[in-house]
């Protein structure tokens, strides 16, 4: 699936999503990833919905976003609030959905110049 969002100097751009990977700013990526509206794209060790830990949102709060948005894999997978406590308690907004969605979502908000994250896991995570 490609994607052709609009973008702004020094902001990031999630351009294509296929199977574990997802191209950012044109740039191939594999796994699970951390996409903060601008700066560095950073690997996230996270690979499932099911083997998530809190710790895993732990980096996330150190990027400052106002709203996480969670890619959980090919399918919307709903996963503990209690994984996302450290960002709840951070009044850091989180919205889970597949991974697809998360994609599209995060270009919207990141073209909005909103500090938006995306936290993805691979779509064919299981």
């Amino acid at each position: 699936m490609k994607f052709q969002p609009d973008t702004f100097l020094g902001t990031n751009a999630i351009t294509r999503l296929d199977g574990a990977a997802v191209w950012v700013n044109g740039e191939r990526r594999d796994g699970g990833l951390l996409v903060p509206w601008k700066g560095a794209v950073m690997p996230w060790d996270a690979r499932s919905p099911g083997q998530l830990l809190a710790a895993h949102f732990d980096p996330v709060l150190c990027l400052k976003p106002e709203l996480v948005i969670f890619g959980s894999g090919a399918r919307l997978h709903f996963v503990s609030p209690a994984l996302f406590r450290v960002l709840i308690e951070a009044r850091i907004g989180v919205e889970t959905m597949d991974t697809a969605a998360a994609c599209r979502t995060f270009n919207v908000l990141a073209a909005e110049g909103r500090s938006v994250l995306a936290a993805l896991l691979p779509v064919d995570a299981a």
